[in-house]
């Protein structure tokens, strides 16, 4: 043990300070001192003292183990500490009874920290388990069964990232009194921690009654929730596993229900799902590809393709969206709709995304320098880059490195994840552009944008979406779309765009409304570098009349 600063010691490898680390110290020789008492101490005092001091020593021995953070144990400690020197001094019961009353007090505030949590008043996960085994033993008792519901709330992260953690808070509290409120007293509502909530619903007779349970919590939810001066739409991700089918022990349970939020949560939020077996399976494979991504990086197993971007005036070639593939040493050339997902959620889409764009404007580069045309190179951003607030760093150290040329560059963004804080996002546009970068919203006509935003985000283009270009010219709904999209981008002074063009009807009714660029099928799928390179040296165009 040595000494490392004022006040504090090295212990264990640690810097500690003294008066913490004599508490631990103490502590330790709680059960000595309870032997000494009982030996020695207390026969003295008779057998009243005797009783109500042995039994509140035994109580602080339990919240010294039970209570959690060093300094409750310092606390505990000094309580500890002034009883003893009221036997020490001779005092009599009476002086024993007024520090019982003290620490009793104290005690039952250490009890409630250990079991309750500090932001919601909900039961905490120890105090769960508890009363999920009960619950189970009850249950197998009267041949009823339970149903436990995992619950979290959709896009939390985001609104604690954008808002603060104060508003994170706050909804938190929200969410736990609008369970409280909905559910029967005999059910159990408590906070797993993060934005994870879990319902005991005991006295259930079948699923439905628990999918109706989960109807209704939607519902309730429905309303948005007005905090510090944020609208806030709460989405919950429900995962449901009934016992004893869906498991027959606490653990198994709680599992399982984890299992069937994750699926929920996969299958697009705002949702519920009941555990069924075949679900543990998809996990495996779903950890599994997640594995295989973190080594792909090392290995380099991803490549970037090229869709060319064709101007629709000239039908030259002026720019291409760089595509992420991955060659899997098992499975192939691997989609991205496969991977990103999983990318995304386990953030490794953070390091490939910085991949991707790296790669883009090297290559972009490397085409310039063999004498090829200039040309924009599109990078699509996933939300959490988009996040990110290192983002605009970033950018501009992949520019630094690979030597490229700002203007070469466009960034791609849904306009869900735009429309999830405007302000942010209007902020972080303007610096990207600023840097001299284009910007355009994908997948465009899928969202919910306000049209008042959209105006005042510094966008170059609107990509439409393939969904509405493949069927313009058999659906009356989708041409009226695209009819307004192409409106729309040419009223606001940026370019339209079509994706997914794959027939010569559909090229004929873009042009006829003066849309400015498509790509797809059409005109070429995605090329690797080499094949898009000789695209470009052999002059190949689309055919303009």
């Amino acid at each position: 043990m040595l000494r490392t600063g004022k006040g504090e010691v090295a212990f264990a490898g640690q810097s500690v300070k003294k008066k913490t680390l004599f508490a631990l110290l103490l502590c330790s020789l709680i059960p000595l001192l309870i032997l000494t008492l009982h030996a020695y101490v207390l026969p003295r005092l008779g057998p009243t003292a005797h009783g109500g001091i042995g039994t509140g020593f035994l109580i602080l021995v339990t919240s010294v183990v039970t209570a959690a953070g060093s300094y409750v144990i310092w606390d505990l400690v000094t309580a500890v500490t002034r009883t003893a020197e009221i036997v020490a001094s001779g005092q009599q019961t009476q002086g024993l009874e007024e520090r019982g009353d003290e620490i009793g007090t104290l005690m039952a505030s250490f009890a409630r920290m250990s079991h309750y949590d500090a932001v919601t008043g909900l039961p905490n996960r120890a105090l769960f388990r508890d009363h999920l085994t009960r619950a189970l033993a009850r249950a197998d008792r009267d041949g009823r069964s339970v149903a436990l519901m995992f619950l979290d709330i959709d896009r939390f992260k985001a609104i604690n990232d954008t808002l603060g953690h104060d508003v994170g808070d706050l909804l938190l509290k929200t969410v736990a009194e609008r369970l409280g409120d909905f559910l029967r007293k005999v059910d159990t509502v408590a906070r797993l921690g993060g934005d994870e909530f879990a319902i005991i619903l005991e006295g259930i007779g079948r699923a439905q009654e628990a999918a109706t349970v989960a109807q209704k919590l939607f519902k309730s939810m429905a309303r948005t929730v007005t905090l510090e001066g944020h609208e806030i739409f709460v989405g919950l991700s429900i995962g449901i596993a009934m016992y004893p089918n869906g498991g027959k022990d606490a653990n198994t349970l709680i599992k399982n229900a984890d299992t069937a939020l994750y699926r929920a949560k996969e299958g697009g939020r705002n949702t519920f799902q009941f555990y069924r077996p075949e679900m543990n399976v998809q996990v495996f494979e779903r950890l599994a590809l997640e594995s295989s991504l973190r080594g792909a990086l090392e290995r380099e197993a991803f490549r970037l393709y090229y869709q060319p971007q064709v101007d629709l005036d000239s039908g030259r070639i002026i720019g291409a969206e760089a595509l992420l593939r991955w060659q899997h040493p098992e499975r192939g050339l691997v989609a991205p709709a496969e991977f990103i997902p999983v990318a995304e959620e386990s953030g490794l889409i953070i390091p490939i995304g910085e991949w991707v764009l790296r790669q883009a404007c090297a290559q972009n580069k490397a085409w310039q320098a063999a004498g090829l045309p200039p040309l924009r190179v599109a990078v699509n951003l996933s939300a959490r880059q988009f996040r990110q607030k290192t983002l605009a760093d970033t950018v501009a150290r992949v520019l630094r490195d690979t030597g490229a040329d700002p203007q070469c560059l466009e960034l791609e963004l849904t306009e869900s994840l735009l429309m999830e804080n405007t302000q942010a996002s209007s902020m972080t546009l303007a610096v990207l552009k600023g840097m001299g970068l284009q910007i355009s919203i994908d997948d465009f006509g899928t969202g919910y944008s306000s049209l008042g935003y959209l105006k005042r985000f510094p966008i170059d283009n609107l990509k439409i979406d393939r969904s509405f270009v493949s069927d313009v010219t058999t659906d009356p709904d989708d041409a009226a779309i695209v009819t307004a999209i192409i409106a729309l981008a040419h009223s606001l002074r940026v370019k339209a765009i079509a994706e997914g063009v794959e027939t010569k009807g559909q090229l004929d009714f873009l042009r006829a409304l003066r849309c400015d660029k498509i790509q797809g099928h059409l005109f070429s799928q995605a090329l690797s570098a080499e094949v898009f390179a000789q695209l470009l040296r052999n002059g190949w165009q689309l055919a303009v009349n």
